[in-house]
Formats: C-alpha cells, sequence, structure tokens
C-alpha cells in the first residue's frame, strides 16, 4: 500500500475539508487503498515528528507528498515542531515518488501571495510569473514535476481520483501549467446547464435564478476557465452556475486578480475576455446573429414552458 503525507502551509485548509468530504470515493473508501501517515485535521494521536524523522532515515518510504497552501520566507510561520513547511519539503523532494500541490495557495501562493509575492509562493510557481520555492525544472522520483490541482477549494474527487491513477501505475499527463490533462482539458463552460442560454444570447437578469447566461453581464468566467465543475458536479448534484452563480475562475494562475468577480467588464460593449478559441471578430459576428434572432422559448421562465 502507498504512503501518503499531507502537510499545510499558510492557508485556510479549505482543501482539506473539501477533501474530507469526497463521496466517489468516500474518503474511507480511498484510505483502504492509500495509507495516510499524517493529515493536520485529522491525525490527533500521531506524532508528526516522529513519521517525519522516519522518512528522514529513509525507514519509512514515502509515495505522495499533498501540500496544501502557500509557503512563506518567514522561519517563525507555519512550523511542524523544529521544521518548516519549507524546511520538510526541501528534506522530502528527492525521497517522495510524487508531490501534489492542492489549491491555488500551494500552486502559486494565491490570496497569501498578494501581501508579499516575493516572500510568499506556490511550491512551484509563484504569482504573476514569479519563481516558486523549488526550481521550474524540478522533478521527483518519478520523472513529475509538482503536480498542480488548482481551485479554491477544490474538488475532493480531483484529489483522490489523480492519487489513485498514480497509485496503479497509470500516466498522468499534464497541461503546460502541470495540472492533470484529464481534468483541466475542459472548461468549466462544458456541461453547464446554460448554454443555450449563452449560444442564443439571452442575458441573466439576476443571481440565483435558473434562466439566463451568467456570461454576458454578470462576470462568469466559464468560458475561460479550465475545469470540470459541470462534468464532475460538487455533492455529486450541482455547480456554481448550476445555482445561478457566476464562475469566478478560480482554477486559473490569473486568479484572484480580479476586481470585481460579479460584474463582466467590457470594452465598447464587448467583454474583455472573450470565449477561449474565438476571434474577437467572429464573436461579434456571432452574438449579433444570436441577438437578432432570438429564440422565444429561452425568453420564457422554465415553469412557464411547454
Amino acid at each position: 500500500m502507498k504512503n501518503l503525507l499531507w502537510i499545510q502551509g499558510l492557508t485556510c485548509g479549505g482543501n482539506s475539508q473539501s477533501f474530507l468530504c469526497s463521496e466517489n470515493p468516500e474518503i474511507s473508501d480511498f484510505f483502504k487503498e492509500i495509507n495516510l501517515l499524517w493529515h493536520p485535521e485529522i491525525s490527533h494521536d500521531t506524532d508528526i515528528m516522529e513519521i517525519l524523522n522516519r522518512i528522514y532515515r529513509n525507514e519509512i518510504k514515502l509515495n505522495f507528498l499533498i501540500v496544501e497552501g502557500a509557503l512563506t520566507g518567514n522561519k517563525r510561520f507555519h512550523r511542524f515542531g523544529k521544521y518548516s513547511t519549507r524546511y520538510i519539503i526541501d528534506k522530502l523532494k528527492n525521497k517522495v515518488d510524487y508531490i501534489i500541490a492542492v489549491g491555488n495557495c500551494a500552486v502559486h501562493g494565491n490570496y497569501p501571495a498578494l501581501y508579499d509575492p516575493d516572500q510568499i509562493t506556490g511550491i512551484q510557481f509563484g504569482l504573476n510569473g514569479r519563481k516558486g520555492f523549488l526550481s521550474p525544472k524540478f522533478k521527483t522520483k518519478k520523472g513529475y514535476p509538482v503536480i498542480n490541482i488548482t481551485g479554491c477549494p477544490v474538488h475532493p474527487e480531483w484529489i483522490t481520483k489523480t492519487v489513485l491513477t498514480l497509485s496503479y501505475g497509470i500516466e498522468l499527463k499534464l497541461d503546460s501549467f502541470n495540472r492533470p490533462k484529464e481534468l483541466y482539458m475542459y472548461l468549466s463552460h462544458d456541461g453547464c446547464t446554460r448554454n443555450e442560454y449563452f449560444e442564443w444570447k439571452v442575458e441573466a437578469e439576476e443571481f440565483g435564478t435558473k434562466e439566463g447566461c451568467l456570461f454576458y453581464e454578470l462576470g462568469c468566467r466559464g468560458p475561460v476557465t479550465h475545469a470540470p465543475c459541470n462534468k464532475i458536479l460538487w455533492n455529486g448534484r450541482s455547480s456554481k452556475t448550476r445555482a445561478g452563480m457566476p464562475c469566478i475562475g478560480c482554477t486559473e494562475f490569473d486568479f484572484p486578480n480580479r476586481e470585481n468577480y460579479l460584474e463582466t467588464k467590457k470594452n465598447m460593449g464587448i467583454p474583455q475576455d472573450i470565449p477561449l478559441g474565438v476571434t474577437k471578430r467572429a464573436y461579434i459576428m456571432i452574438t449579433g446573429v444570436a441577438k437578432t434572432f432570438k429564440n422565444e422559448r429561452l425568453i420564457k421562465k422554465l415553469e412557464e414552458t411547454d
């Protein structure tokens, strides 16, 4: 059985809370496949210092190191006994098979890095193109860079799916940001129940309703955000857009650098960020046609349609 160690840096703990609510598989079933050495929120009776020292002495083989939270150069903060999070990663980086950064804070610093982007970073990436703690060329014993699972927080299945895929010896293909392609090759827009409204340019007038597209006025980032949120549903049943709230693009590397998450920024009436893969000229033509030839069914409340 493969061994997994989970440590935290600067974090709200949201990714741990998400992970511990896993349903597919349930967390108890996941830990029948993977041996948990230590997790800061559930390993109350386990001595982390003893485990770390045994790993350092090669008495315990470490297969997975999961890091949640940003890393800081300030040695006073986020320590496990006498060890800082950075020290632990540095000591384990050549002993572990896979390092997985869970959540945007661990990936590139996220909100903590806004306060001090030079001192606070992710493991292998920093905020706005800055360098992370480890070299961009770093790879673990298995030949992988730090595997990034972006999100704020991430869906629990994204974590379990990634760990189990590697545990079964299946090759994991990564994108240019070292994220698993199986998860991040999709857009949040894919599978959205509002896609017909998007195509016919029928805009939502307020949050929380079932009708209308949230992209044109209410800030939805679904067409420009790589995430399977509408394919792997939260709690097995829903997503932000299905609940009537816009995708805020939390899996992308430009998050959280936005002024207003609930408003679509425009230039001369055209969204500043148009859907991926579409030229601005094509976008203007397509939306113009859609706006001219309305679909009468879509301008009614869903409860009113036959």
